[in-house]
């Protein structure tokens, strides 16, 4: 326990360290009025007619009434002052990370390399959009109760107590309710009755598979059979969801996007996230879309990529059964922002990565050490080399942490680093006529008239 205790310790003080900047921030003009500074229900506070609303409305598009009443909550708590609402979101991330520490510690008795995993998913820079941006509540808190799920899905694979399993099906539905990404978090959970529960039945698992691994498990059929609640509440969800987005008018016909188009860029998303993990630089605030001016070489390129991706996982599986988990953690998790329903403009999102990339970081925290021959100092290098890069990702995710200071450092830098950056371009073209550099202003108010025309409050700035 004292291990366990210390490196909960290093991993709530690198987090804070890297994130306390925070509470300086402000509020930003993408989404946070909506949201927050100027949505009228949220600061009735906790009244009886504003948690009605949370729960019958789909302001935003979504119906996700958990998060309405954690703003509600911060109303009043901090009134309209932006720094209780951004601890509030970085108080969620850091107990995300200490659970999902605690998850993969009980199911694999593996506590460095699930510490590495907690390390990676709390200090990567793409944590910081979900992490700083107060509209992104609901990223924060549904990973909440997405870890929730699952260590409450544990023990009921260890136990079979039906109060366990209720406990599950229960943080789902709440996890839902805030953010509905979750949808495929039923998907993960037969996922991890391959491994590491080792719950599926199977003639012969090899390796260190964790708690529950033995040569008898139960059938498929069952284990789906068993999820079927959870796909009921995922279906639901999705249902809703579906119906909110085209009430809002969010969802593209394919008139407007064809399904080539969303494919390709689907395809080249899953890539480009994998590239954005490895070498995080140029992330920016919104990416325009660029669907319909992809090549076919590049969709192509990016789709035999992750073919010959899942083909090499699908044959190390008997001996390496983490790559395949891991692999379909993050194939499966994506879906449903990848695009193929197309609701709003963006290309991608680094938040769309906050639950999707735990699947990459177990592969690299169980695959690296499985790839080195056993050798006298191989725990040494081991050590050095995850302490060298999880402190170089901590000073780019302090870099990235600086951006969101204000909408001006925010904007300026999605300008610079995207191409035809129309939402960027406005909003910093409204952040300098704020503080009255009106000339400067009109320069960005210009150049989203040019790139997006139809677009009224523009030509009204």
């Amino acid at each position: 326990m004292r291990r366990e205790a210390f490196i909960s310790f290093i991993l709530i003080a690198a987090t804070l360290a890297v994130f306390w900047q925070v509470h300086d921030h402000g509020f930003i003009y993408l989404d946070d009025p909506g949201y927050v500074t100027e949505n009228i229900q949220i600061q009735k506070g906790l009244s009886r007619e504003s948690v009605i609303w949370a729960f019958t409305n789909t302001h935003m598009g979504f119906w996700t009434p958990l998060t309405w009443l954690s703003f509600m909550l911060d109303f009043e708590l901090f009134g309209l002052q932006p720094r209780g609402y951004h601890l509030t979101n970085l108080l969620l991330h850091i107990a995300n990370t200490m659970l999902l520490f605690l998850v993969f510690r009980r199911m694999t008795q593996r506590p460095w390399q699930s510490a590495f995993v907690a390390a990676l998913f709390a200090l990567h820079p793409l944590r910081v959009e979900s992490v700083v941006w107060v509209t992104e509540r609901k990223d924060v808190l549904s990973a909440f109760f997405c870890m929730l799920t699952m260590l409450a899905y544990i023990r009921y694979s260890e136990q079979f107590r039906p109060y366990q399993y209720l406990l599950a099906l229960l943080a789902l539905a709440l996890g839902l309710m805030a953010k509905p990404m979750l949808v495929t978090l039923p998907f993960v959970l037969l996922l991890l009755d391959y491994w590491p529960l080792g719950r599926l039945q199977t003639r012969q698992i090899t390796g260190e598979t964790g708690l529950q691994a033995q040569e008898k498990g139960l059938s498929p059929f069952i284990l789906i059979l068993e999820k079927l609640p959870f796909f009921v509440v995922a279906a639901a969800c999705t249902t809703v969801t579906y119906l909110a987005h085209r009430s809002a008018g969010y969802i593209q016909s394919m008139a407007v996007l064809p399904f080539e188009a969303r494919l390709a860029n689907a395809l080249v998303a899953y890539v480009s996230y994998i590239g954005k993990m490895v070498w995080p630089q140029n992330l920016a605030v919104f990416y325009p879309p660029s669907a319909q001016t992809l090549l076919s070489w590049q969709a192509a390129v990016a789709g035999l990529l992750l073919l010959l991706i899942t083909l090499g996982v699908i044959l190390a599986n008997r001996r390496r059964p983490y790559l395949v988990v891991g692999w379909l953690w993050y194939l499966g998790t994506l879906v449903p922002v990848i695009g193929l329903v197309q609701a709003g403009s963006q290309a991608m999102a680094d938040r769309f990565t906050y639950v999707p990339l735990i699947g990459l970081f177990i592969m690299i925290a169980w695959g690296v050490p499985d790839l080195l021959p056993a050798w006298r100092h191989r725990r040494v290098a081991l050590g050095l080399t995850a302490g060298t890069l999880i402190l170089l990702l901590m000073f780019c995710t302090w870099r990235q942490v600086q951006l969101w200071r204000n909408n001006i450092t925010l904007f300026e830098h999605a300008v610079n680093v995207t191409k035809d950056n129309y939402v960027a371009h406005i909003n910093l073209g409204g952040a300098l006529a704020e503080q009255g550099k009106l000339d400067k202003a009109i320069i960005h108010f210009s150049a989203g008239i040019r790139l997006r025309p139809e677009i009224a409050g523009t030509h009204n700035n």
